[in-house]
């Protein structure tokens, strides 16, 4: 019996991946599914490794990989993911396979394919690295460097280098400029963030991605949050949160 746990925090693409891992292999048991990195962590500090793991990249308190800043993961991992930029870390933390959302029949049943033969040898280790560096460079990335926003009754460029935050504002996606102008994007946040280089933007939390030059300062905030202090008005607070605030630190000090 393949002894799993899942890191997802979509219910819908939980129940995908349940469903097929399922029709594809009987002997299996999913022991858990955990939708946090808070609780990713404290369940792998006091639980056995499972035999394998399917891991999201994206979950709503940040990206999974800080889970391996907190606890050694043992076992081999699968992650998942809309977004194709993160391979070559992924393979760093043990992925012996790296699926695109959303997932196919075929793809996961690859991906189990290499799971029954990973020995960890070098030799294997080797093959995953050439074919993930390989993935890498036959997948550019493009990050936006213009949007095309509606300005009174035309279309106008807006250039990314302009852009000082993005924030939720009664539903509506909204990209305030350094000269303080407002400009509606038809884009999700979730969207947009994967969108943006992620050395210029952080998603602070579920209302704001800011932009690293429009930061002024930072202030220490109740039960170990951070509060960022811009260099132009924002409409409320922009709060860290305690998950985030490691991640928050190393991408302020390395961008």
């Amino acid at each position: 019996m393949i002894k799993i746990a899942i890191v997802e925090d979509e219910t819908i693409a939980v129940e995908s991946l349940k469903s097929l891992i399922n029709e594809l292999n009987a002997n299996t048991d999913v022991l858990v599914v955990l939708q946090s990195i808070e609780e990713s962590v404290q369940y792998f500090k006091t639980h056995p490794m499972p035999d394998l793991i399917f891991m999201d990249i994206h979950l709503a308190d940040g990206s999974s990989f800080a889970i391996f800043d907190e606890v050694n993961i043992t076992c081999p991992i699968i992650f998942t993911t809309a977004y194709n930029e993160y391979a070559l870390k992924a393979f760093q933390v043990n992925s012996i396979d790296y699926l695109l959302k959303p997932i196919s029949k075929n793809d996961l049943e690859r991906a189990f394919n290499k799971f029954k033969n990973f020995s960890g040898s070098n030799e294997y280790s080797g093959e995953i690295l050439s074919n993930f560096l390989k993935h890498i460079r036959n997948s550019e990335l493009y990050y936006k460097n213009h949007f095309l926003v509606p300005h009174k009754d035309k279309l106008v460029p807006l250039a990314v280098s302009d852009i000082a935050y993005i924030y939720i504002d009664s539903k509506n996606i909204k990209a305030v400029t350094f000269k303080q102008q407002t400009y509606y994007l038809d884009n999700t946040l979730d969207e947009l963030e994967n969108s943006l280089d992620p050395k210029l933007f952080f998603r602070a939390n579920r209302q704001f991605i800011i932009a690293h030059k429009a930061i002024k300062d930072i202030s220490l905030w109740f039960g170990s949050k951070l509060s960022v202090n811009l260099n132009i008005e924002v409409p409320e607070k922009i709060v860290v949160s305690k998950a985030k605030v490691k991640e928050f630190k190393k991408w302020f000090s390395e961008s």
